[in-house]
């Protein structure tokens, strides 16, 4: 269960914030709910790895907004996202407090599933376009060795 929550709170992290708007206006009678934490715009340290291993260092800082809101049913999402979109951050964090209550199918199916697809297919055109760009060097051996 945490994993799948990582995982589509990542991807509606990530997810552009129009498409997100447009498949969440696709569901039906929204649920209302109440700000634990209205959206709030701040700076997160990003910390780095030389190679991936050994000692992390601080790389910089980024802007993130964040928020935390409890539906009229007592479903809580929180949202994290990049930059300075308050309606991104909150549109993920409704999204999150649905997928843990009853209407996750719903939500899986009208919010979650495109945002997926979109994602694939966007990680598809950038595979392709660096394969384009993809130089392969061979070695001749030379004859005095």
């Amino acid at each position: 269960m945490i994993a799948d929550r990582q995982a589509w709170m990542g991807l509606l992290a990530r997810a552009e914030p129009s498409r997100l708007a447009a498949a969440l206006g696709a569901m039906e009678a929204l649920p209302g709910h109440d700000w634990l934490r209205a959206p709030e715009i701040g700076a997160a340290m990003v910390r780095g790895r030389i190679g991936g291993q050994g000692a992390a260092f601080n790389l910089g800082e980024m802007t993130v907004t964040r928020c935390a809101l409890r539906l009229a049913t007592g479903e809580v999402g929180h949202a994290y996202v990049q930059g300075r979109d308050r309606e991104h951050a909150a549109r993920a964090a409704l999204v999150d407090a649905l997928m843990q209550g009853p209407r996750a199918p719903e939500a899986e199916a009208a919010v979650l599933a495109p945002l997926r697809a979109a994602a694939a297919a966007a990680a598809r055109d950038r595979a392709e376009k660096a394969a384009a760009t993809r130089v392969e060097f061979f070695t001749l051996q030379r004859g005095e060795d």
